[in-house]
């Protein structure tokens, strides 16, 4: 890791050691009051989670664990196959309350430093866009971080993450059974089909999550997994 990315290093004993190489970035939300209470929960043995790195809304990012062990920040989650995610994954926290203690904006300080981080590791361990994703995307039936109101478009535009797809349509698959198992092809985990559903809308149609398959997002999926089979999903 780059010293001029990290402020400070406060290691965290939550972490073993990896089963799989790196190929995934999955971005969390701390969801906790304070910056505070967020890193003392995940520097707390008996907590048993942690992340790779936290940046606080200042901008200051913290290491607590090295990159080449295994954070326990996933938890039950998987992601195109897989289902070991902590191994696969570097994560990162975004202190930020989250829905349940006031759900808020991420301050430009915290994303102008989370886009240097995010862009050297993605180099480092040669990570494809389609695998920079959120907690919601890889534990749907758990998680909604790090939500709707987090820029996935301005990390597209650096090329750190996938776009959104510009659509010319609406598309209904022949029957909701064949929309899921495009979704389950594209990396989510189906097993409960409404969550699924609303993690995707989440990540790619924000204004409206209400968990029900429409044209519109009949029509991103489509989209993406087109980009991705003819390979510009990198």
């Amino acid at each position: 890791m780059r010293r001029w990315l990290v402020h400070r290093e406060i290691p965290s004993p939550n972490w073993n050691e990896r089963k799989l190489p790196v190929s995934m970035v999955v971005l969390h939300y701390t969801g906790m009051e304070t910056a505070d209470a967020a890193l003392e929960r995940l520097c707390d043995p008996a907590a048993e989670v942690s992340a790779h790195y936290m940046i606080d809304e200042d901008g200051t990012v913290t290491q607590l664990v090295d990159e080449e062990k295994r954070a326990w920040h996933a938890g039950r989650s998987s992601w195109r196959g897989i289902t070991d995610v902590n191994s696969a994954s570097i994560g990162i926290e975004l202190v930020n309350p989250g829905h349940e203690f006031g759900y808020r904006p991420f301050p430009d300080a915290q994303i102008e430093a989370l886009l240097p981080l995010l862009a050297d590791i993605v180099k480092r361990h040669d990570i494809p866009r389609a695998n920079v994703v959120g907690h919601s995307d890889v534990a749907p039936a758990r998680k909604d971080d790090p939500g709707e109101l987090f820029p996935w478009e301005l990390l597209a535009r650096h090329r750190l993450c996938l776009p959104t797809p510009k659509l010319s349509m609406r598309l209904l698959y022949d029957n909701e059974g064949a929309f899921f198992l495009a979704l389950e092809r594209f990396g989510y985990d189906i097993t409960d089909p409404p969550a699924a559903v609303r993690a995707f809308q989440r990540r790619w149609r924000p204004q409206r999550i209400d968990g029900q398959v429409d044209g519109q997002i009949g029509a991103l999926l489509f989209e993406l997994l087109l980009e991705r089979d003819l390979g510009h999903a990198r």
